[in-house]
């Protein structure tokens, strides 16, 4: 049969099961990357697995998101990553360094092998022709202890590019283009594969930047060739030898197919309060803004950069707008410095932040009430930024560079200026803010600051489910608001318990209340529950508060393995029309829910109206076993030993 590029890589990987769609199989992993925010809780699981060493060629812990240090939650949790990193032959990256993603690209990322990563936009590294997967930090902790990882088989959607860029547009705009078409849901259990004659064209950063927020797509992972252009880039790196070909077989098997003609593609922005919300620039140009942000994993290469940089060069930041750039290394950091484009933005009136997610995240930068940001970044979910009122636009950094200068939005379309930015022949390095591991130190102890608190852990299931519908939410609910991120709550990230007070609480105040007074219960969610970040928190907070199901017309895919992983029950309408007839507080029961497991197929009987709903879920083998000891660390001390 002829294979995708993500098929052969699942092929020469294949340890266990057939890769035949809809399959669960195991698949050895190569690399493994986390990031401090969801990494603390990657590591104390780590520990509870008792290994010596891991068993990926390569795993790093990066530390680039919880870098505000108000108090010492923060400096804690990354002592202790480098505590557990230097006992078990992990690279670490100190914060500064850069982030994760566009680290990863720079410096270790390889064709034709598996990354899995505890962070959703790990498919960055699709760019490069990696399968990179963002999976929950406790199937990242097993890749470690183990060096599998299991996927059930997706399939694969062929994005045929054709045609040229111009230099005003980014990948950004290419992105955002496919997410106007296809929206959130569109890529749900597919591989995103890139072909055709246009993908010659893109730079790998752009590459980089559609792989990235294919994770808006829903996808499990996208994915391009590795060619002229990836080895142009991993030479430059003085990664030359990491270099191996990588391209789709001639009439290779697709499941569906997108046609993209990137001369077609201009300037486009998501509007509030979804990346898929997306109109083209020009169509609300003119529009009033407050601040700019320029950086992300998605956008904060050497190429984004100076293209920012030479529409800044000899302007100034409007008077109205606060304009904050992060470089996404300190090599990148160090490039700028060196060759003026770091004097450029300081002349422009632009204020540097060091390399790292910070704004991305809601550390820091926070709009003012009811302000409009434009960013480089990813997600603009209500409320991820700091602000629960600002209105969050996502473009380019060539749009987020005007629109800066003119204090509206505006499109680069229309400039009479040379964008072209040629990749550099070399892009040196920076070493300085890796720790390597060394022998000396694999019996280092492991820090455990005061802040960091064991990991929930299921509890046994009886014959019944039962209690009270303690939340009931609508459609394309995030693990932002299941589990807030902001620089407030960021430093708690290894505490549950303390997290648990603020569940939910971009959608309702008192949550954890209503959790407390009914001993637990039952969330009923509407399509697409769980979207968005790959943090287990917002399974392992539920857990902690005692929810024993989550009932959905449909589930994000990490998120859903999430609640497996942590022990909670997921389970979808049979019919969607059903979420109508279930409602806050009703008094319901879901009985054998053992055999519910084992076939997929339950009732949920509502005592309060008198009614009984069909509800089913697709459940692998192992899942069952996992869900039947109340979740995948009760699992792993019976089974992989």
């Amino acid at each position: 049969m002829k294979q995708s590029m993500a098929m052969k890589i699942l092929s020469r990987n294949l340890l266990e099961g057939e890769l035949i769609q809809g399959n669960e199989i195991k698949i050895k992993v190569n690399q493994t990357l986390t990031q401090d925010s969801t990494g603390t809780m990657v590591y104390l699981q780590l520990e509870k697995l008792e290994i010596d060493e891991v068993k990926t060629d390569l795993s790093v812990a990066y530390i680039d998101h919880n870098m505000l240090q108000q108090g010492f939650e923060n400096a804690d949790d990354h002592e202790f990553i480098k505590s557990v990193a230097k006992r078990h032959n992990i690279v670490y990256s100190k914060a500064g360094g850069g982030i994760c993603h566009q680290v990863h690209l720079e410096r270790f990322g390889k064709p034709n092998t598996v990354l899995i990563g505890s962070d959703s936009h790990t498919p960055t590294g699709g760019g490069l022709g990696q399968l990179a997967i963002g999976a929950g930090g406790l199937d990242v902790a097993i890749a470690m202890a183990k060096g599998f990882y299991s996927i059930v088989v997706p399939k694969i959607y062929n994005v045929k590019l054709k045609g040229q860029l111009a230099d005003y547009a980014n990948g950004k705009d290419v992105i955002l283009t496919i997410l106007q078409e296809l929206t959130v849901k569109g890529g749900t259990g597919y591989i995103m594969e890139y072909t055709g004659e246009g993908v010659k064209s893109l730079s790998v950063t752009d590459r980089a930047t559609i792989a990235n927020m294919g994770a808006e797509l829903g996808a499990t992972t996208s994915i391009f060739p590795s060619d002229e252009k990836t080895k142009e880039f991993l030479v430059a790196q003085g990664r030359g030898g990491d270099f191996t070909p990588l391209e789709p077989d001639h009439d290779a098997i697709y499941d569906a197919t997108l046609e993209i003609d990137l001369c077609d593609i201009v300037p486009m922005v998501a509007c509030p309060h979804l990346p898929d919300n997306v109109k083209r620039v020009r169509d609300i140009n003119g529009l009033k803004i407050d601040q700019v942000a320029i950086g992300s994993c998605t956008n904060s290469s050497y190429t984004d950069m100076m293209k920012a940089a030479k529409i800044l060069e000899n302007n100034r930041v409007h008077e109205d707008v606060s304009l904050v750039i992060s470089p996404g290394s300190a090599n990148i950091m160090r490039i700028l410095a060196e060759n003026g484009a770091l004097s450029t933005f300081i002349q422009a009136g632009a204020r540097i932040l060091e390399s790292g997610c910070g704004p991305c995240i809601g550390m820091g930068q926070a709009p003012k009430s009811g302000g409009i940001s434009l960013r480089t970044f990813n997600r603009n979910f209500r409320g991820r930024s700091g602000t629960m009122d600002a209105e969050v636009y996502l473009v380019s950094p060539q749009t987020a560079a005007l629109s800066a200068v003119k204090g509206c939005l505006s499109t680069p379309e229309y400039l009479d200026l040379d964008l072209k930015v040629d990749e550099l022949k070399s892009y040196g390095k920076n070493e300085s803010y890796f720790i390597y591991p060394k022998e000396e130190d694999r019996n280092a102890p492991v820090a455990m600051g005061p802040n960091i608190k064991e990991v929930p852990v299921g509890e046994k299931l009886g014959e019944k489910i039962e209690g009270k519908v303690i939340l009931k939410v609508g459609d394309n609910v995030t693990t932002d608001d299941i589990c807030p991120s902001n620089a407030i709550l960021l430093p708690f990230r290894s505490n549950v318990p303390y997290l648990s007070n603020f569940a939910f609480s971009t959608l309702t105040p008192d949550f954890k209340k209503v959790a407390d007074e009914h001993d637990g219960g039952i969330i009923v969610g509407g399509d697409n529950y769980g979207q968005g970040s790959s943090r287990e928190h917002a399974a392992l907070v539920p857990l902690y508060l005692k929810v024993k199901a989550v009932i959905a017309k449909s589930f994000a895919r990490i998120h859903f393995s999430n609640l497996i992983n942590a022990g909670i029950i997921p389970l979808v309408f049979e019919n969607p029309v059903d979420y109508d007839a279930v409602d806050f507080l009703d008094d319901v029961e879901i009985p054998d829910i053992l055999g519910t497991i084992e076939v997929g197929k339950a009732t949920l009987v509502n005592k309060t109206k008198n009614t009984s709903i069909r509800l089913i879920s697709v459940f692998s083998e192992r899942q069952i076993e996992v869900l039947k000891v109340c979740g995948y660390l009760n699992y792993m001390k019976d089974h992989e030993r």
